[in-house]
């Protein structure tokens, strides 16, 4: 009897065996994620263990369905950035409640769907320069960095500069400061579960410095995740700011899914599949309460460790459903041992500087709008729209405005049109 379920381990090059392993190296890699997110998400107004279940039922059904559709070794969880722009530009910058702003992301998702299932994604692609694609991770990077270092008490606001630096003496900073050393000395030499580790040894060394209570912690109950599961608002989808962030967060999962895949894979074959996995996925991200999904830079771990079908990524997602049972432990994890982790993945993103032509200013210049207005805006999506106005208008200086893809015009446009309704 023929077998309903085919990965097809002999035609990748692998086995059951490595392909398990593989999903378990995958899996310790990126459980950090369900801490992490669910401390941005927090930030915005949704209980903490809400946010962490949310966080871990979207990644498993993620996960299940990249690796039964795509038969692709990738990993979808809550994004890094993308959480970030959820958090700080929707709800604090742009004042969406946390329910519309999953609205948003429900919508986002859809959006993104019908450009996987359609042309669109190839004209999107074409559309936008690579320098801007660039940019913005660049700058998402700087933003999760400079968040990080708020977190941990390294960068303090300031009445006259802003910014200051924090009282490196107090225990919250030496906290931090400690545990990012050995966060940064696990990541370079590559051990195995290195952020989970490090926000465990964060955690104890923030125990030890009196940072914990621990016998005040609240107690912990499934029944708060009933409160975010299905919760969107649709109330204030007629206002600008709502359609402003829901295009600007399908952007974002357009182009850096598109990116990722494309890195990731080792076979790029499956690339279509995995696509339009990603983009159902996003879309479940919205029901079930946390920022979108995307295709996780972690799954290259479990690739490096033989993982070529999509078995690896269903053993990470049936993982997932294991630390569940560890929210009681989770809920403990300090600032000072989860901001070190956004520090270096803030540190990993800027690398994209690499490729951005800086030598030629037309192209430079409104990507060093991006970078520095995200983290200094506070604001993703304004960040953004700085560098997308700015690049059609260099262009057209220059003599070269031909070379601007009409779709760049019209998404310019609408940054522009946003801008001057808020000036007025």
């Amino acid at each position: 009897m023929k077998k309903k379920i085919d990965f097809d381990f002999q035609a990748h090059d692998t086995s059951l065996k490595k392909e398990i392993l593989a999903g378990f190296t995958s899996f310790f890699t990126i459980v950090y994620i369900a801490a992490v997110n669910a401390s941005i998400l927090a930030d915005a107004g949704i209980p903490f263990e809400a946010g962490m279940i949310a966080t871990v039922l979207t990644s498993v059904v993620g996960c299940l369905l990249i690796g039964f559709y795509a038969n692709a070794p990738i990993i979808l969880v809550p994004g890094m950035g993308v959480n970030a722009f959820f958090t700080y530009t929707m709800v604090e910058s742009m004042g969406l409640s946390w329910q519309v702003a999953l609205a948003s992301v429900f919508i986002a998702g859809v959006l993104f769907a019908i450009t996987a299932f359609t042309p669109l994604a190839g004209v999107l692609s074409k559309a936008i320069p690579r320098s801007l694609k660039e940019a913005i991770t660049v700058g998402i990077g700087l933003f999760l960095t400079f968040i990080g270092l708020q977190k941990g008490g390294i960068v303090v606001s300031s009445e006259s500069t802003f910014v200051e630096m924090g009282n490196l003496g107090s225990a919250h900073v030496i906290a931090t400061l400690v545990t990012l050393a050995f966060a940064a000395i696990l990541f370079i030499r590559n051990v195995k579960g290195h952020f989970l580790i490090s926000m465990l040894a964060g955690t104890a060394l923030a125990w030890s410095l009196g940072l914990i209570e621990t016998g005040n912690q609240e107690s912990f109950s499934f029944s708060s995740y009933s409160s975010v599961f299905g919760a969107m608002s649709f109330d204030d989808i007629l206002i600008i700011p709502f359609w402003i962030a829901t295009f600007s967060m399908a952007m974002i999962l357009v182009f850096e899914n598109m990116g990722l895949l494309h890195g990731l894979l080792p076979d790029q074959s499956k690339f279509e599949k995995s696509y339009k996995a990603n983009a159902i996925s996003a879309i479940s991200a919205g029901l079930f309460g946390t920022s979108p999904t995307v295709s996780t830079v972690e799954s290259a771990s479990g690739i490096s460790a033989g993982g070529r079908t999509g078995l690896t990524s269903i053993t990470t997602g049936l993982l997932f459903l294991t630390s569940l049972f560890f929210i009681p432990v989770f809920k403990i994890i300090p600032d000072s041992a989860i901001a070190p982790v956004l520090i270096i993945i803030g540190g990993l993103m800027i690398t994209s500087i690499q490729n951005i032509s800086l030598q030629d200013f037309s192209e430079g210049f409104p990507a060093f709008l991006i970078i520095v207005m995200i983290p200094l805006t506070y604001s993703i999506v304004d960040g953004i729209a700085f560098g997308f106005i700015a690049y059609p208008f260099l262009k057209i200086a220059l003599g070269k405005a031909k070379e601007v893809p009409v779709p760049m015009y019209i998404i310019a446009s609408l940054f522009f049109v946003n801008f001057f309704l808020h000036g007025i």
